[in-house]
């Protein structure tokens, strides 16, 4: 049986490995194991490697390695590290490269605007809210709108809730949030139409940190709630 995935130009220095299409979480760890695999590999020329839902972005020097040369190396890599699809799904939980991270989240008034609105869309209460939100473990599907930004697949079906028809000008920093059947942090502040449940005194983007992003694609995360002391007491850490 053979990988399944197409490759496709994208630019001049670009490809894009397409493992399927939508949001799966089959399909996104198959797009992880193929990027722990390539980075692996250290095939010549390939400059970055970036995650999505269901591709793979590779950019790469077009005056060390043609397109056509560089797809053909990427698929032989492939298909002699997997025999099949159902490897490279497999493959993913051993990624050494993946951490496992938790992230405070106060749920209280201000920091969860949309609380009351999601509960009331779920017909569940605020708790149960909370306690569905904190009790699942997450996967960093991609960053993505900016940087830092984590679209995390996980989310309990029952939170499930359709973005904002009014979406805000101004999100906080570390606003964490739900829209449709994902989850997500706010990096710092910017506009968005996803509902805000609670914020992370966490810095999800920190230009000079290294690396730069608190949480990289393939990485798992998990969600402890805080009261607002301790939201205090972690942002006053940081100051």
């Amino acid at each position: 049986m053979s990988v399944a995935f197409a490759i496709e130009p994208l630019a001049e220095d670009a490809l894009l490995l397409r493992f399927g299409d939508g949001i799966d979480a089959t399909i996104n760890a198959r797009v992880h194991a193929a990027a722990h695999a390539l980075r692996a590999v250290n095939l010549p020329g390939i400059i970055d490697i970036a995650p999505a839902y269901a591709t793979l972005l590779v950019r790469f020097d077009a005056f060390v390695r043609g397109g056509e040369a560089l797809s053909e190396a990427i698929t032989r890599a492939l298909c002699r590290r997997f025999r099949g699809s159902d490897e490279l799904t497999a493959a993913v939980p051993g990624n050494p490269a993946a951490q496992r991270v938790e992230i405070p989240v106060c749920y209280d008034g201000e920091f969860g605007q949309d609380l009351e609105a999601v509960a009331e869309y779920a017909r569940l209460s605020h708790g149960e809210v909370i306690a569905r939100h904190t009790a699942a473990e997450y996967t960093v599907a991609m960053l993505g709108f900016a940087p830092g930004f984590p679209y995390l697949l996980g989310l309990d079906a029952a939170l499930h809730v359709p973005r904002r028809a009014d979406p805000r000008t101004r999100v906080p920093a570390g606003s964490v949030a739900i829209g449709g059947a994902q989850t997500g942090i706010y990096p710092r502040e910017l506009p968005g139409g996803w509902n805000l449940i609670g914020r992370t005194p966490l810095a999800l983007f920190d230009p000079d940190r290294d690396p730069s992003c608190l949480l990289a694609p393939g990485d798992r995360v998990r969600f402890r709630a805080i009261d607002a002391d301790e939201f205090a007491q972690h942002a006053e850490r940081r100051a």
